[in-house]
């Protein structure tokens, strides 16, 4: 099966919470797209027996139920029914995200809801009313950004279904993805994106590394590992571009000559991204004309603070059950408390 279009390499696309748990004045649209998901579930092990399944999806939805089984018997992960159902959706993504920065800031905006709490992003089942937004957005002055996004997560309130967005992925990226996604159910701490991104982030690397060991796939092991450093080069170059207009936007300058600074900061991180050579050409669309605020504001939210979870993983000895101990136990600290142990690298806005 052919992978599905997609903006971004898997490891930078956003993963959301189902915007039916947001809930604001988009309420009813989120709820409709919920029960359209809801109604498209068909059960893996039906689709598996029948004859008429397609051999290829067949095959997927088996690596799916092995997964599945993975994460919860040996990631401790939430043995439910979430994955364990499809949905063929018919559409490259199944939300679409929208991501602000004000101008002369790398701060992301956030909006706040009473389950979620405060996040960095507004979900949309539509593209167009997702994009509608954005430019609301921008004529208000916002830089802004708008990424499909391929799964979600209702934290453990729908049993969400493998989409068909993601069933097309290769099986590094799809073991990803669903770890990632279980990832929340198993911890949630509401109003801290940064915090529960980082978290899920870490559980999906260190799943597929146990995956495809548990596997004796050596040399698939090898190319993973090889890829995340090569993600890692570009997170880098990323915080560090963003570190340097954090710096920008806190000079009084006015803003007219703010701005000029701004293009020529944003040309020199692409201008670093094309001499870091073909090794990253993979990310070459995240560096492309449209980076911004909000583009270098979204890949913070998820990754700022994965650091910090790497060192407490490392510090329970590679044991997932005290990791996650030692997990629950931070997100109980005051956020600033926890976030000066996981994300003292942060780049914060001003």
């Amino acid at each position: 099966m052919s992978a599905p279009a997609r903006r971004l390499p898997a490891r930078l696309l956003p993963l959301a919470l189902a915007p039916a748990l947001l809930g604001g004045c988009y309420l009813l649209e989120s709820a409709r797209g919920q029960l359209e998901l809801n109604r498209a579930r068909v059960p893996i092990a039906q689709l598996v027996a029948a004859p008429s399944t397609p051999a290829p999806l067949r095959a997927r939805l088996e690596l799916v139920g092995r997964l599945r089984d993975f994460a919860s018997h040996e990631l401790g992960l939430p043995d439910n029914q979430s994955y364990r159902s499809y949905a063929d959706i018919g559409r490259p993504f199944v939300v679409w995200n929208v991501f602000a920065a004000p101008e002369f800031s790398v701060a992301p905006k956030t909006w706040c809801f009473p389950v979620a709490g405060c996040v960095a992003y507004r979900g949309y089942f539509r593209e167009a009313r997702a994009r509608d937004f954005a430019l609301g957005l921008e004529l208000k002055g916002f830089d802004v950004a708008v990424d499909g996004v391929p799964a979600y997560s209702t934290l453990g309130h729908f049993a969400d279904p493998v989409l068909s967005t993601m069933i097309g992925w290769d099986e590094t990226e799809l073991a990803g993805l669903l770890f990632h996604e279980l990832a929340h159910q198993r911890l949630y701490v509401a109003g801290d994106t940064a915090f529960n991104e980082a978290f899920a982030s870490v559980v999906e690397e260190e799943g597929v590394r146990r995956w495809l060991a548990a596997a004796g796939r050596p040399a698939e092991l090898a190319g993973f590992e090889a890829r995340e450093g090569r993600f890692a080069r570009v997170v880098a170059l990323l915080a560090a571009g963003r570190e340097r207009l954090r710096r920008l936007y806190a000079e009084p300058l006015p803003a007219a000559a703010m701005r000029e600074r701004k293009v020529a900061e944003l040309e020199a991180i692409r201008a670093e991204f094309r001499a870091a050579g073909p090794a990253l050409a993979g990310y070459a669309r995240l560096f492309g004309a449209d980076l911004n605020n909000a583009t270098l504001a979204s890949v913070g939210a998820y990754q700022d603070c994965a650091p910090g979870f790497r060192a407490e993983l490392a510090a329970a000895g590679g044991d997932l059950v005290r990791f996650y101990a030692a997990v629950r136990a931070l997100a109980k600290r005051p956020v600033a408390e926890r976030h000066a142990r996981l994300c003292a690298a942060t780049v914060t806005g001003r």
